[in-house]
């Protein structure tokens, strides 16, 4: 794994801690849909399905993680849910959320993680 693939992992964990610690229930990481692409997370909130997307970023060299979700990333994440629902047989009863994870691995001190829910 290169070091770009080993701080996207390190910012998935810190993404599913948070995400566990908000009071969800991760099911999944890593979902993967054919040529579809992948979900980073799949979590359970109450009786809500959250598709998560994680953006990790070092410094403040690049774009701000949360601006990382274009219309057709948004549109592409929502494929990506309604076929993580059919593969796992249909749509909870609250429906599916789209949330982002921002992680920012400052220069020096503790990551800064944000979480934004219902993004797309």
């Amino acid at each position: 794994m290169n070091a770009r693939g080993a701080m996207g992992k390190y910012g998935e964990s810190l993404a599913a801690r948070r995400l566990t610690e908000a009071g969800m229930t991760v099911l999944e990481r890593n979902w993967r849909c054919g040529r579809t692409g992948e979900i980073d997370i799949v979590a359970r909130d109450g009786d809500v399905l959250v598709v998560c997307e994680v953006k990790t970023r070092r410094g403040s060299a690049f774009e701000h993680p949360m601006a990382a979700v274009t219309p057709e990333k948004a549109a592409r994440l929502r494929e990506l849910a309604e076929g993580w629902i059919h593969t796992h047989g249909g749509a909870p009863p609250g429906g599916v959320r789209i949330d982002l994870v921002g992680v920012l691995l400052p220069q020096r001190g503790a990551a800064v993680v944000e979480h934004a829910r219902g993004v797309a």
